[in-house]
């Protein structure tokens, strides 16, 4: 008797394709956060394994708080026309900083801007590789022949 099958946790599900969507959103937010530590001032990464760390706490923050986060603050998001995402993706860096030893983000402004970086890169790559995966994976089976029901036509009297 098998405990565990690893197979069944790689086949698609009827929502998903198995680990492929959080592999590709893992290495797109570590793009992403790579890009904002390399241009963003007072955003740091001790070691190799600090930004890793950061990269899979920062996925999963955003995975979990953050829609919540923004159900609850929907009011000012529709009120600052979509900014206050800013603010919150913002906090949300903050607080990763916060619980990852060796990833620093020095004040407000660098988490703003940082933010900012990490939302658009990864905004830019999720719609490149959304249109790619659009463009793969819609083959459509062959149509068949059309079935003709009567081939003597309308019956005479």
């Amino acid at each position: 008797m098998r405990l565990l099958q690893l197979s069944h946790f790689q086949q698609a599900g009827p929502g998903g394709d198995g680990f492929r969507p959080l592999i590709i959103r893992v290495l797109i937010m570590g793009l992403a956060v790579f890009l904002a530590v390399t241009i963003v001032p007072g955003i740091e990464s001790d070691s190799l394994g600090a930004g890793l760390a950061a990269v899979l706490v920062l996925t999963l923050i955003n995975s979990l708080i953050r829609p919540l986060l923004y159900l609850l603050a929907l009011p000012l998001i529709l009120v600052t026309l979509g900014l206050f995402m800013v603010v919150i993706n913002a906090l949300l860096l903050q607080l990763t900083a916060t619980l990852v030893k060796g990833f620093t983000v020095s004040g407000f402004g660098a988490s703003f801007w940082g933010a900012l970086v990490i939302s658009v890169v990864s905004s830019l790559l999720n719609t490149l590789l959304v249109v790619e995966h659009s463009r793969v994976g819609t083959t459509h089976p062959p149509r068949r022949p059309p079935t003709i029901i009567n081939p003597e036509g309308p019956e005479s009297p």
